[in-house]
């Protein structure tokens, strides 16, 4: 029995380009073979829980705009019948992963004991949800920004018995995770940060995450948990500065705690945008160091200075993503999870379905082209021949060499070089071939 919540919906079907379905797929066919893999095993798509369901429609200025019947989300009866509808959407959708903070599932008690409990209880539930229907948990995680607790920060708040609050807090979002089988544990550090180093010690707050996180990895061992920990970059909003600031950031912290075999990350293309970067920028580094995890799929308004979490509709920013991902072996662990919402406008339940059908097709579309450019080889081979220099025995003599070696070698054979063009209107026209 379904709760009549989608309605006149049918099941969303690929119907190819020539569909005028607004809810049908033109472009994601799950089973079509992308580099000898299925597309859906490509992409592995996610909900995301929070601003799905969770969210409310609100913003900086205005109050809710969504009237859901599991709304206000305040008792165990709804938190249930938003699980129900939950996974009728991810049934209609097809999507195989789901994600969850424990605030989304279960309602905030106000104590910790309670909070146990009904997290508990509604896991339970979800699991047989999750055996009924298949779809399965990319990642789970603990909401450490939302209710006022967490005002100072979760691992580097002032307050012991915050950090305690938030270890346990944890320890009960990683058993949960367990219990359903999810296939990663994220951290994102909401409000692990400051608003203004007049009242903050850096030194201290830095040293505390680092040895939570390290209690987080010793407790997945403990625990024999098989997945993947992964820590979420973004650089500001709600802090004027939070620690895990970009890529390249949470990469030297990990190293600095002695992390970065156990830690990976999960990059998401809108906080990528509030750092000042593209999202291959931020793909680009953590394949370079062996870091990558799992995506947040995503867009912000350009014209905005805030995260607005829009779905994806940008087919070239997707393929270049995708590039890097195809490049680095595709995900193992990881996945695409949709950290997007509507627009405070669309109220309607077939907008939720609409959403997610216009990311998925955008994400097929990014895909295919990625794997075509990685089939074609032309980037790989321009890279080859932008640094085929380096290939020979004296100019990896010089690495092994001191200034002043090379310097004599400089002047004795009068080295004078002449710059090489750097062709990048023609990359960039190379790749609006395959978009």
């Amino acid at each position: 029995m379904t709760s009549g919540f989608f309605e006149g919906i049918e099941k969303v079907r690929f119907e190819g380009v020539d569909s005028d379905n607004p809810l049908a797929f033109r472009h994601y066919n799950p089973d079509e073979v992308v580099l000898g893999k299925r597309m859906e095993d490509h992409l592995r798509f996610a909900v995301a829980w929070w601003h799905t369901f969770a969210w409310e429609g609100g913003d900086p200025f205005g109050g809710a705009t969504f009237e859901r019947p599991w709304h206000p989300q305040d008792d165990m009866g709804r938190a249930k019948l938003k699980a129900d509808i939950a996974f009728e959407m991810f049934e209609l959708l097809g999507q195989p992963f789901f994600c969850w903070h424990d605030a989304d599932i279960r309602p905030e008690q106000g104590n910790f004991a309670d909070n146990l409990r009904t997290l508990e209880e509604i896991t339970d539930y979800i699991g047989e949800k999750m055996q009924d229907v298949g779809t399965k948990l990319l990642w789970g995680t603990a909401n450490m920004f939302s209710h006022r607790r967490w005002m100072a920060g979760a691992s580097t708040n002032p307050d012991p018995d915050v950090f305690a609050f938030a270890a346990a807090t944890v320890k009960s979002c990683m058993d949960a995770t367990h219990k359903l089988n999810g296939e990663n544990y994220v951290l994102w550090g909401g409000r692990e940060g400051y608003e203004t180093l007049l009242n903050t010690d850096l030194k201290t707050e830095l040293d505390h995450m680092g040895r939570f996180l390290n209690m987080v990895v010793d407790y997945k061992h403990k625990i024999g948990f098989k997945g993947t920990i992964l820590v979420e970059p973004k650089p500001q909003e709600p802090s004027k500065h939070q620690y895990d600031y970009d890529a390249a950031t949470c990469i030297g912290f990990l190293r600095k705690y002695g992390l970065e075999d156990e830690v990976k990350l999960n990059l998401e293309q809108g906080h990528a945008i509030l750092a000042g970067h593209s999202f291959e920028h931020e793909l680009a580094v953590a394949t370079a160091e062996g870091m990558l995890g799992s995506i947040d799929m995503n867009r912000n308004d350009y014209q905005s200075g805030w995260d607005t979490d829009q779905f994806p509709n940008n087919t070239p920013e997707v393929a270049l993503a995708y590039y890097y991902v195809l490049k680095a072996g595709g995900f193992t662990t990881g996945g695409t999870n949709f950290d997007s919402k509507l627009r405070r406008q669309s109220i309607d339940p077939d907008d939720l379905i609409a959403g997610h059908i216009g990311g998925m097709d955008v994400c097929a579309r990014g895909l295919k082209a990625a794997a075509a450019m990685i089939e074609d080889g032309g980037l790989e081979t321009e890279l080859t021949n932008r640094y085929s220099g380096w290939e020979t025995p004296a100019a990896q003599a010089m690495l092994e060499s001191n200034l002043d070696d090379i310097t004599a070698r400089v002047l004795a054979d009068a080295v004078n070089p002449d710059p090489r063009s750097g062709r990048q209107e023609k990359l960039e026209n190379y790749v609006n071939r395959f978009v």
